[in-house]
């Protein structure tokens, strides 16, 4: 799980914004790209961002409250962080290639998307309401608590594994049915609305919904953020669903002439990439003759097995250049210290900023003054949201006095000196000033290191120039350094997932969830200073 109310959202979600940036840069020729859309389908078709976006900032400040307040012992705090991520690791490439191959008379996206967004409305079912389905139909203390903990964790497991996943077959969409213009356009609303859908949905979260009609009508917060969370959800998917046509696999390859196939490189099936889906999408290659034939050779078969497996990743990981490798371990201390900051924000405030007791009887004080502390911290998070879409814009004016490098330094350091303070000298007001340090932080992980990747493939694509040199067959795709570089995210939410609960065990506090976040972005700071290299 991302958590990230953050420009680009989430862990998972991230492969989607590297790939298809490469992807606006090598993609057909303007002869063969569709029509132009308007402004009004493109806005359509961000809500899908937008609605994920608010889903995801109800979990992230609701779900550890939520886990907690159904009695998950501290030993087993991040055990749940775990689960997703791993399954995102080994699946990714999987439910990519699946995609791509998807021949429904609806699209080759549409199918998963719907089938995603499902899921994760499944998910927030679980665990937002998990606690109270199990009190009411089970009557036995013991069994109640095992099956309602039971219950939240697989409703945590399932809306992350979707929440992740969904990202590649909305920025799919998107490439398949847009030009080159409209593409970065409906990148751009993308990035507008998901920063709107995560500030809407930590605004909602940090109201005091107990006292209100509406949230002793639905029983308790957790089921009013249900309630809003399926329907905006619901709604942001359907209107995404009906913004723009896709033609089916099969559609699009009857529009192709066949006398046309050998002439295209992009249609041979000998240039077909080995490393599976995000190549394949990145170079939008259609081969009408198996679309037509509806069935693929033995040994294309046999070529796409192999590109999903995990092998490919982590043979690109080994023998990638050094720069490449170094950038991607950047990325990882980055996303690390973020995540384990963002992760356990909410409960943070709630255990240590108002001194709250989420292991309290629920009508306690100290419960009820750590749900107070909860909702504080969603306004945080909401600043961090907000701050984050305006930093992607400050950005652009920055970058020409500092240069990447410094925008990156700078994003680690602002990060790193915020969230020691907050842990250092926990305050209310000072600690929502300082959220919005996290959006700088976030803002800086979703563009500067991509920024770098094509920077560097800029740089050997004139120097083959210069050499009057043809790409080669072997050449590392974009696709595949982007794959690798966003799956740095993933691994750094299993390292958080797997280290941060036996710290908090082992300290018995929270706090040091944020000086862990503190020290990690600070040990950032000298890796971007000294070991990234950039392109001058």
């Amino acid at each position: 799980m991302v958590p990230h109310s953050v420009v680009m959202g989430g862990n998972g979600g991230q492969t989607g914004i590297c790939t298809y940036k490469c992807l606006t840069e090598d993609g057909l020729s303007d002869s063969a790209d569709p029509p132009k859309r308007p402004t009004g389908r493109l806005v359509m078709h961000s809500m899908a961002m937008f609605g994920r976006e608010f889903c995801y900032a109800v979990e992230a400040a609701y779900v550890t409250p939520v886990l907690l307040s159904v009695g998950l012992p501290k030993s087993l705090y991040s055990v749940v962080w775990l689960l997703s991520p791993i399954l995102g690791f080994l699946l990714q490439p999987v439910v990519g290639s699946v995609s791509d191959h998807c021949r429904s008379r609806w699209g080759r996206r549409r199918p998963y998307i719907l089938t995603l967004a499902v899921m994760m409305l499944f998910g927030m079912a679980l665990y937002l309401n998990g606690d109270t389905v199990t009190a009411a139909l089970i009557a036995n203390p013991k069994k109640k608590l095992i099956w309602a903990i039971s219950v939240t964790m697989m409703g945590v497991v399932f809306f992350d594994f979707a929440a992740d996943f969904i990202d590649g077959p909305i920025k799919a969409y998107l490439f398949d049915v847009c030009s080159h213009q409209d593409k970065e356009a409906g990148l751009h609303y993308h990035a507008l609305f998901t920063g709107f859908g995560g500030s809407l949905g930590y605004l909602l979260g940090a109201i005091d919904w107990a006292h209100l009609e509406l949230g002793r009508a639905l029983g308790t917060e957790f089921q009013v953020m249900f309630f809003f969370s399926a329907l905006v959800l619901t709604l942001c998917v359907v209107i995404h669903l009906c913004s723009i046509p896709e033609a089916p696999l099969r559609d699009v390859a009857k529009d192709i002439l066949p006398q046309q196939a050998p002439q295209d490189p992009l249609l041979s099936s000998d240039k077909i990439s080995e490393y599976g889906s995000i190549e394949k999408v990145k170079n939008a290659y259609v081969n009408p003759e198996l679309a037509m034939q509806g069935k693929k050779p033995k040994n294309l078969a046999e070529k796409t097995q192999r590109a999903m497996t995990m092998k490919s990743l982590l043979r690109v990981l080994v023998s990638m250049p050094l720069h490449y490798r170094c950038l991607c371990i950047s990325h990882l201390i980055g996303w690390t210290a973020f995540l384990s900051n963002m992760l356990f924000f909410t409960d943070f405030m709630g255990q240590i900023v108002y001194r709250g007791d989420p292991y309290s009887a629920h009508n306690s004080t100290e419960f009820l003054i750590y749900q107070r502390g909860v909702e504080v911290g969603c306004w945080g998070l909401c600043i961090n949201s907000l701050f984050s879409s305006l930093y992607s814009y400050l950005q652009k004016l920055l970058v020409s006095y500092v240069g990447l490098k410094g925008l990156y330094f700078i994003g680690y350091l602002l990060f790193g000196l915020g969230t020691g303070f907050i842990g250092l000298f926990p305050n209310v007001y000072s600690t929502l000033v300082l959220c919005s340090l996290f959006g700088v932080m976030s803002s800086t992980l979703y563009t500067v290191p991509f920024n770098l990747i094509a920077e560097y493939h800029r740089e050997e694509e004139e120097r083959r120039q210069a050499l009057s040199e043809g790409p080669d067959s072997s050449e590392r795709g974009k696709g595949v350094d982007c794959a690798a570089l966003t799956s740095m995210v993933q691994l750094a939410q299993i390292l958080v997932g797997g280290g941060l609960g036996l710290l908090v065990n082992t300290a018995g506090s929270v706090i040091v969830v944020v000086i862990t976040a503190s020290s990690v972005a600070l040990i950032g700071c000298c890796f971007v200073a000294l070991f990234v290299r950039y392109v001058h």
